[in-house]
């Protein structure tokens, strides 16, 4: 029972359903820390590297906030995760910048995902103890203005996993690693055209790249953290003083190896490839794949697909958002997102909106699934709330 409760936890914790056929879909370790914790960026189809500057630009571009027009943000959200199945699944996340000068700030933010209570039986059912795993990230960022219009920054963040449950031969111990990020941000100055003015935007981020996760120190049980590459690009319609419509579009790509294909020896040179033999080369298969370092596994992700460039095409993740904003005090929001079928085969589109009050702004977010694989977020309502306090900086 305890391996079976472990098994569950791990597959409630992954992100993506991974159970298409004939596919190579890459799972990692700590998938909690790709899951989109604010509404805003849920509003738009979770897109964030390359839109405007909020309190929550941490996870998404952390480079943004050299641009913030408020001296200081805070933000608070909570997500439910898994709502279909159970109700105390959930992430949270608090997130904090100061804007030291007009050209750097930094900022700080905490991230929890809980599982919520399990309780653990022996093989008869009895009752044993109860456990509560969980995994958290604590990061720290620097942007820096680098000229007028371009930003870089750097985050590193420190990740806690807990979820393995003790068994009669050694006790549970969390899993530790540590990752940085690597970010720049681009946005044009205000440009008038015939109709309207108008804003180019432009952001990367190489997220969280750091050494494999372990529960056990061993390489032959650890995992791959979620390094991930994010481009994206967008642009603002002002079309007066009073509306704003920002549409943006984005590509991510997790810099994870891509499982192999098992090579199948006939060992024994019968002619037949026995169930032995096959069990031998998948193991063998697995063994290479975990022993793959953190640093290399970067490099190869971008040309180890088994069917070469059309494989590594599928890695790609794109999305699409909008959101029309009205005072500053009013916005709208969509979006959708798409994964390709043999790689996860996320879909979905989502609805927000954002409701800003004086230096508080309240978001929500709406997901419903485009794809047969049922989403954790699906029909899941998501909030944010952000303050914004302190001096006041000019928008060139």
């Amino acid at each position: 029972m305890k391996k079976l409760s472990l098994l569950i936890i791990c597959l409630l914790s992954l992100q993506a359903v991974r159970a298409q056929d004939n596919n190579r879909a890459i799972t990692t370790g700590v998938p909690f820390l790709l899951i989109p914790a604010d509404a805003r960026a849920a509003g738009m189809g979770d897109v964030g590297v390359a839109t405007s500057t909020d309190a929550f630009s941490q996870q998404y571009n952390p480079a943004k906030y050299a641009f913030a027009l408020d001296e200081q943000g805070l933000s608070v959200s909570y997500t439910p995760y898994l709502t279909a199945i159970v109700n105390d699944i959930s992430l949270g996340q608090v997130t904090y910048y100061n804007k030291i000068n007009e050209r750097s700030a930094f900022a700080g933010s905490l991230r929890y995902f809980g599982l919520g209570e399990i309780q653990l039986t022996n093989e008869n059912g009895d009752a044993l103890q109860t456990v509560n795993p969980n995994e958290f990230a604590i990061d720290l960022s620097y942007s820096l203005k680098l000229g007028e219009r371009f930003s870089m920054a750097v985050a590193g963040r420190y990740i806690r996993s807990n979820l393995k449950i003790p068994d009669d031969n050694n006790d549970a111990s969390a899993g530790n690693s540590f990752a940085v990020d690597v970010a720049g941000y681009y946005q044009s100055e205000q440009i008038a055209y015939d109709d309207f003015d108008g804003r180019w935007r432009a952001g990367f981020n190489f997220q969280n790249m750091g050494p494999k996760i372990s529960y056990d120190n061993d390489e032959f049980s650890s995992n791959f953290l979620p390094a991930q590459m994010k481009l994206g690009g967008g642009f603002d319609f002002i079309f007066d003083e009073y509306n704003k419509l920002g549409l943006t579009v984005e590509v991510n790509k997790l810099m994870v190896p891509t499982p192999q294909k098992p090579e199948y020896i006939d060992l024994d040179g019968d002619g037949v490839i026995s169930p032995s033999e096959i069990s031998t080369a998948i193991s063998t298969n697995n063994d290479n794949y975990r022993k793959i370092g953190w640093v290399s596994g970067i490099f190869k992700s971008f040309g180890d697909a088994p069917d070469g460039l059309k494989e590594e095409l599928k890695e790609f993740t794109y999305a699409v958002g909008a959101e029309y904003t009205y005072q500053d005090s009013f916005s709208l929001r969509t979006g959708y997102f798409n994964e390709n079928q043999t790689k996860g085969a996320r879909k979905y589109f989502t609805l927000g909106a954002g409701f800003k009050y004086s230096s508080v702004k309240v978001d929500v977010s709406y997901l419903f699934s485009a794809s047969k694989v049922q989403n954790p977020l699906e029909n899941t309502l998501r909030f944010s709330l952000t303050f914004n306090f302190g001096d006041k900086y000019e928008e060139y």
